[in-house]
């Protein structure tokens, strides 16, 4: 994550309390911000994030009961429980340093302050707030974690890979944005997770979202968050993705099905870092590094007005290309003898290997779902095989027969015509995900459930 001082955000009606307090927290390598008033305070926590906020209790309005200072306290806590407040106040007693505590202040200081101990409270708070945000997102990472599974090690010995590893050596430790392109099944989160592995980020977390898998209705929410009571559904304040990875990794999965109409948003995060949730005018600030990955040519989408340029151009500083299984031959009895043992485990079968035509059966299929055809074949045959090697029966990979001969519809299992028609129509539309689900009369979501089902 880029350094930078902490913001600190002081209010005090009192000039002098404001300078003297902004020289001093400037001179301890914060980042003091002043305001006079507590509209004016509000305003600014709505408009910009604050590590901290050093607040007086009372204000013009009532200068002894401390009570203005309490109603801003509430509501203080209400916009963001994790933000540091820390009160003050001229007129100090036990009774209004109970109730501010009782309210959710962190901490509480009287006029004249010690300059030592104000600088140590805030730089604890700050480190509590720090530790709190990272453990959300780490909860976050782990649910997502545990909802998508662990990803396959990214196993490559064929020449086809060579310049993708070379490329993970190379810019894997910087900060750069990376497109990966390939066909669907073929590697393309298995190598942005080797990317983020590489990284300077890799303890911090690495999020998936799938802008294929989302609606436009429930995307910008997905990205950004939102708050409460920006739409019918919003029952609570949500933490969008960028705010969870905060410091981390961002994968964004076929990005070309991203919205048109939130493409302007997600340029403007990439440039700046500064976003809004939902319903709310309050700009935030992350640093992420964004990983994105499509089966389209984004070039052609460019051409058609369907994907900005400019964020074409801030997405793929770097392009990765992953090959299709059918150019990595050599790369097939690894990546099948890699789910074989991970399945076997899984499924408690004692299985040791592939017969000779299993093997040969493997090598000659085309795999048009690429390694994701393949993991899901062999997990197939797992579950089929009654003894202790994978024959090509177990297998049983038809599909690429009927493909050759044009599809024998009459000799197929209703699931395999299924699969079969999913196939020509994502070939047809050159791979497009969103215009072979219109194609085929299915929801784009629909359609990606059946392509994870049938290891497409």
């Amino acid at each position: 994550m880029t350094s930078r001082p902490p913001r600190i955000l002081i209010a005090d009606d009192l000039p002098d309390v404001c300078e003297a307090l902004r020289l001093l927290l400037k001179n301890e390598g914060f980042d003091p911000h002043s305001v006079a008033s507590p509209a004016a305070l509000w305003a600014a926590v709505q408009r910009s994030d604050f590590d901290a906020v050093l607040m007086d209790l009372n204000y013009a309005r009532d200068t002894t009961s401390g009570q203005e200072g309490l109603e801003l306290l509430d509501r203080l806590r209400a916009l963001d429980p994790t933000l540091p407040v820390v009160v003050m106040t001229a007129w100090a007693s036990v009774d209004l340093a109970v109730e501010a505590m009782r309210r959710g202040a962190r901490d509480f200081v009287s006029k004249p302050w010690e300059n030592a101990r104000l600088v140590s409270i805030l730089r604890t708070q700050i480190a509590l707030k720090d530790a709190l945000r990272r453990g959300e997102r780490l909860e976050a990472e782990n649910r997502a974690l545990r909802a998508d599974g662990a990803p396959p090690p990214l196993i490559a010995d064929s020449r086809a890979m060579g310049p993708v590893l070379e490329l993970i050596a190379r810019v894997g430790p910087s900060d750069a944005n990376v497109l990966i392109t390939g066909e669907n099944g073929s590697g393309k989160g298995t190598v942005a997770r080797a990317l983020h592995a590489a990284s300077s980020r890799a303890a911090k977390p690495l999020l998936v979202v799938n802008a294929g898998g989302l609606s436009e209705g429930v995307f910008e929410s997905e990205l950004f968050g939102h708050v409460r009571g920006a739409f019918t559904d919003a029952k609570a304040d949500r933490v969008g993705r960028f705010e969870l990875a905060d410091g981390g990794t961002l994968f964004l999965d076929e990005i070309a099905n991203v919205p048109t109409g939130l493409q302007p948003k997600l340029l403007r995060v990439l440039e700046t870092g500064e976003f809004e949730r939902v319903g709310s005018s309050r700009t935030r600030r992350t640093d992420v590094r964004v990983i994105s990955a499509t089966n389209a040519d984004l070039d052609q989408e460019v051409a058609a007005g369907r994907f900005r340029q400019d964020l074409l151009f801030r997405l793929n500083t770097i392009e990765v290309r992953v090959p299709p299984l059918r150019e990595r031959p050599s790369d097939i009895p690894l990546l099948a003898a890699h789910f074989l043992a991970q399945h076997a485990g899984r499924y408690r079968k004692r299985i040791g290997g592939f017969d000779p035509a299993a093997l040969k059966a493997l090598a000659e299929h085309p795999w048009p779902g690429n390694v994701r055809e393949l993991d899901h074949s062999v997990e197939r045959a797992v579950l089929m095989a009654r003894g202790e090697t994978i024959t090509a029966s177990d297998l049983a990979l038809r599909g690429s027969a009927d493909d050759r001969r044009g599809g024998s519809i009459e000799e197929m299992s209703l699931e395999d015509v299924e699969a079969f028609l999913i196939k020509k129509a994502l070939a047809r539309e050159g791979g497009n995900v969103s215009r072979a689900a219109e194609a085929l009369g299915l929801s784009r979501s629909a359609l990606y459930r059946r392509l994870q089902r049938f290891g497409l």
